[in-house]
């Protein structure tokens, strides 16, 4: 089967199920918090996790955001990043367009077993945050002697 393509304005094609598939992501993407206007968006970013024999290594792009409006937690083995945008201020300003607003993105993961989670490489370059945790297949392990 074929997807019907519409003509939208003078030169652009779209299939509509991509534009259902936009809307309905748009309408999970935004959500209305206590206090917040329409214009506040929550949301996720790319994240890449892998592991070789040493290490576990997480890769997050968070384009957009400075290093100090980043915040990376670990506990009990969970991953969480956080980043959180505010808009600038627009006194003295007319703008003809403005689709940059606040925006607040969360992501929590759970980490492979033997992580440790004393000893975290975090650096941010070019837009991507960088970690990198070893691995001690006896960290979170304890022996239980058996009466």
């Amino acid at each position: 089967m074929f997807p019907i393509l519409r003509r939208r304005g003078r030169s652009a094609w779209e299939d509509p199920f991509e534009l259902m598939r936009r809307e309905f992501d748009r309408m999970l993407g935004t959500w209305a918090e206590p206090g917040a206007t329409e214009t506040t968006v929550a949301g996720e970013y790319p994240l890449d996790v892998w592991e070789d024999e040493k290490h576990v290594y997480v890769e997050a792009e968070m384009p957009g955001f400075k290093k100090d409006q980043i915040d990376v937690s670990l506990e009990q083995g969970v991953l969480t990043i956080m980043a959180e945008r505010q808009p600038e201020e627009t006194e003295g300003k007319r703008h003809r367009m403005r689709e940059r607003r606040y925006t607040r993105v969360q992501r929590s993961v759970t980490l492979p077993p033997g992580t440790d989670e004393s000893d975290v490489d975090a650096r941010f370059e070019d837009g991507v945050l960088y970690l990198k945790l070893n691995r001690n297949p006896e960290a979170g392990r304890r022996r239980i002697e058996v009466r």
